[in-house]
């Protein structure tokens, strides 16, 4: 009889947390190697503005699931589901130990629970909610979601039009929350998951440590990297790669949208606002345990959460 596998450890957390410090930690005392979960860092050229592990932390550490694919491609979370299990099964081949890290909680959720089986797009209906949109906005149309879907609502900002569509699309065909139907989801893996997550209990102290993280991007070069991306000629900010945080407002300022000062101040509020979408979705996900990343015993938890739930260290 083949022994069941052993469980697989999870780091995550909101942006700016210190995930990968800690990963970093676990891996000087551990056979470890990294599993990013961030739909940023896939992307190459986005390094600065994703927190891409530097080149001696890759040197030194086995990283995967970085530089992935071109800005100009696409990259969904069912692949990532794949590309991550692959990874996951090569680690293990070889005798090591794989630690997921990052903080892109769709990416999470996906590999976790499993993908829904959603019903095909209606063309029809994606053209009457884009006309309603036009009309009303894409925050009247979140508020219609919060009425027939609250859950899902919950986990979507009022401004993110796709997700928003999708999901009062998958109602109107089917006539059942998007909500529902992940929620009878099963991870493809068919293994357990031991999640530990860094989460602030101090918001203001956690904002002010973004801002000062993006002003240092700034002065390591982010608007040259964006830049870049620009001068290849092939990108627009219709790409999912132009479309992340940081990114997104640069773009717009080399475009002539709005000043560099403004730009700044924009990217710096989005971060916020991506940190406390990635804490709803924390707090919807059971059996996390949560660690204080400001509470100098923090690591000391994560480390024993990990070893003694998982048995891997």
């Amino acid at each position: 009889m083949t022994p069941p596998r052993r469980p697989i450890a999870v780091l995550t957390g909101p942006t700016g947390t210190g995930k990968s410090d800690f990963a970093m930690r676990l891996a000087r005392e551990f056979p470890v190697e990294l599993v990013s979960v961030d739909s940023a860092q896939v992307f190459r050229g986005l390094d600065i503005g994703s927190a891409k592990p530097d080149v001696a932390s890759r040197a030194a550490v086995p990283h995967h699931l970085l530089d992935v694919v071109d800005p100009a491609e696409s990259y969904s979370a069912g692949r990532f589901v794949r590309d991550a299990a692959r990874a996951i099964d090569d680690i293990e081949a070889r005798g090591r130990i794989p630690l997921l890290v990052g903080g892109t909680m769709l990416y999470l959720r996906a590999l976790i629970g499993g993908i829904a089986e959603l019903p095909a797009g209606s063309g029809e209906i994606r053209a009457t909610l884009d006309a309603d949109a036009a009309r009303l906005g894409w925050p009247a149309l979140h508020a219609r979601l919060a009425t027939v879907d609250p859950a899902a609502a919950a986990r979507i900002h009022p401004h993110d039009a796709q997700r928003i569509q999708r999901a009062l699309e998958v109602y109107a065909v089917t006539g059942e929350p998007i909500s529902a139907h992940q929620a009878r989801t099963k991870s493809p893996l068919e293994r357990e998951f031991v999640v530990a997550a860094l989460v602030p209990s101090d918001r203001s102290r956690l904002h002010a440590a973004l801002d000062a993280r993006f002003d240092a991007m700034m002065d390591a070069g982010l608007l040259g990297e964006v830049r870049s991306l620009r001068e290849r000629g092939d990108l627009t900010d219709a790409h999912p790669a132009i479309r992340a945080v940081g990114y997104r407002q640069l773009w717009a300022h080399l475009a002539g949208s709005y000043a560099l000062e403004t730009a700044v101040a924009r990217a710096q509020a989005a971060t916020r606002q991506l940190a406390k979408r990635q804490m709803t979705w924390l707090r919807s996900m059971p059996d996390i345990q949560a660690f204080d990343p400001h509470d100098a015993q923090s690591f000391v938890g994560v480390r024993a959460a990990l070893v003694a739930a998982t048995c891997l260290f």
